[in-house]
């Protein structure tokens, strides 16, 4: 094996182990938290979507990628690449749709009550779950033409316009619906981004004039404001850490379906990048869920104790 193909597979393996780790750990808070009895704040349902999109998108594209680099003939079988890129797709798309979602609801969440948000900010918590749905919904539609132009290596060996992407291909479905895929998926990921870049503008604005009014009164924090600027800081890291991957795989992605040829360090790279907001995610979650821990320990051990509320 070349020390290139070693060390492409050794950063796979710890990239996707960590991910993995990491997701399974934040699912693991929301499953004693259940356990205890702890009332869940609305946009933890937000997280547990956003968790298990980020698990499927290191399910399905770091293990093969792992796998492919260390060893060189490791190829899906026709079904297994199929299901593989798709639910790779979708999961990414309600990656993207989830982080968007959850960006917005915060938005709405620290606007003040007697915004003309008011009306918006009492709805939001009902409509979370409906919305969540719709991601879901409109992702598995928007990427079912890769269940029809995905191949595996083997039987596409006589296949002419396929691009190999290591362990699965491609088939080149013409310029016409080609165009016509990239602009509903630039659309739809636009649209996601917009909705992510307003929402991550309009709480940092609120932070900032926030920020002056607790200078010109010079009072402390409530212990809600606090908790409310520390979830608001969370979910700005994870929007600008979202961005700033995103844009990176977005390039890669787009450089390799333009060419003709399939250039192996920049599929790696473009792997790594759609893989990097997922590993990196849930430790940031983490941060403001291990809470759960300190909530949970006393109400499962004496089960008796009444349900207790988390405020964010």
């Amino acid at each position: 094996m070349a020390s290139r193909d070693l060390a492409v597979g050794i950063f796979f393996l710890l990239q996707t182990a960590l991910g993995m780790l990491g997701n399974s750990a934040l699912l693991c808070c929301f499953v004693i938290a259940d356990f205890a009895g702890i009332r869940a704040k609305p946009t933890d349902l937000i997280v547990k979507h956003l968790t298990w999109a980020n698990f499927l998108v290191l399910l399905c594209k770091g293990m093969p990628h792992t796998m492919e680099a260390f060893r060189q003939t490791y190829y899906l079988g026709y079904i297994s690449c199929k299901l593989a890129l798709y639910f790779h797709r979708v999961a990414r798309g309600v990656s993207l749709s989830s982080t968007s979602l959850l960006s917005v609801i915060q938005a709405i969440t620290i606007s003040p009550n007697n915004s003309k948000w008011k009306q918006l900010k009492i709805r939001a918590p009902r409509i979370i779950g409906p919305s969540l749905g719709l991601c879901w919904s409109l992702q598995l539609l928007i990427y079912v033409f890769i269940l029809v132009y995905t191949t595996d290596i083997q039987s596409g060996v006589n296949i002419t316009g396929r691009k190999d992407f290591g362990y699965c291909a491609v088939v080149n479905p013409g310029r016409l619906i080609d165009t016509f895929n990239a602009v509903l998926l630039t659309s739809s990921d636009a649209m996601f981004l917009g909705l992510m870049v307003f929402a991550s503008g309009s709480m940092v604005f609120r932070l900032l004039k926030h920020k002056q009014r607790v200078q010109h009164t010079h009072r402390s924090q409530s212990p809600r404001s606090s908790a409310e600027t520390s979830a608001t800081h969370i979910i700005l890291t994870i929007v600008s850490s979202f961005v700033l991957f995103y844009v990176a795989s977005i390039v890669f992605t787009s450089y390799v379906s333009v060419l003709d040829v399939t250039i192996r360090w920049l599929v790696d790279a473009s792997a790594a990048m759609s893989a990097c907001f997922p590993a990196f995610c849930p430790f940031v979650l983490l941060r403001q869920h291990t809470s759960v821990f300190k909530l949970a320990v006393p109400v499962l051990i004496r089960p008796h104790c009444v349900c207790v509320v988390r405020d964010l």
